[in-house]
């Protein structure tokens, strides 16, 4: 018996390698962001649709009146605009991978509007891990990884979990030295 599919790719569905008790960064596969990182975006997109709607509905209540027609119009906006915005964070959690193999890392995002990226280890020149108050709630991290060159020389991959994003700042770091060591010689 299969499980059914949740829409993501076959090969990210395949084990990541076992390592010390901690999974390896698992090169050629793309890997699907962790379901923390859904939940995060799923509240943050929440909180910052809800904030700016109420405060744009409350000065518009006021100044239409509570008409049903009015009260109808608000209620509907206080329903649908939040529910959109989730089902869109959602999607871009879903459609949001990564991969490490031999020529560097890969970000792929989207579906009507899709970004495929590639980091080069030879362009790698700094890695960074970023954590802020609501990603170290939910156990996630942020992976920004510098790159030589003016236009775009930073690429930040969102909602990894923490020690996942740590071994992938390391293995980075390993192959962009191991590049350079090669240039030298």
């Amino acid at each position: 018996m299969t499980a059914p599919n949740d829409g993501r790719d076959d090969a990210a569905a395949q084990p990541v390698a076992e390592t010390g008790g901690m999974p390896a960064v698992e090169t050629d596969v793309w890997q699907p962001l962790p379901v923390a990182a859904r939940t995060l975006s799923t509240i943050t997109a929440l909180v910052g649709t809800l904030l700016p709607l109420s405060v744009a509905l409350v000065p518009a209540l006021i100044a239409f009146g509570r008409s049903p027609a009015s009260l109808a119009a608000h209620a509907a906006a206080l329903v649908l605009l939040p529910a959109w915005t989730v089902w869109i964070a959602r999607r871009r959690w879903l459609r949001t991978r990564w991969r490490l193999d031999d020529d560097g890392l890969g970000i792929r995002r989207g579906h009507l509007w899709r970004s495929d990226v590639r980091v080069p280890g030879t362009r790698v020149q700094h890695l960074d891990i970023r954590r802020g108050p609501l990603e170290r709630a939910f156990g996630l991290s942020t992976l920004t990884v510098h790159t030589a060159g003016t236009r775009n020389s930073a690429v930040a991959l969102s909602g990894l979990e923490h020690a996942q994003a740590e071994r992938l700042r390391d293995a980075l770091a390993a192959r962009a030295a191991r590049d350079d060591d090669h240039d030298d010689g």
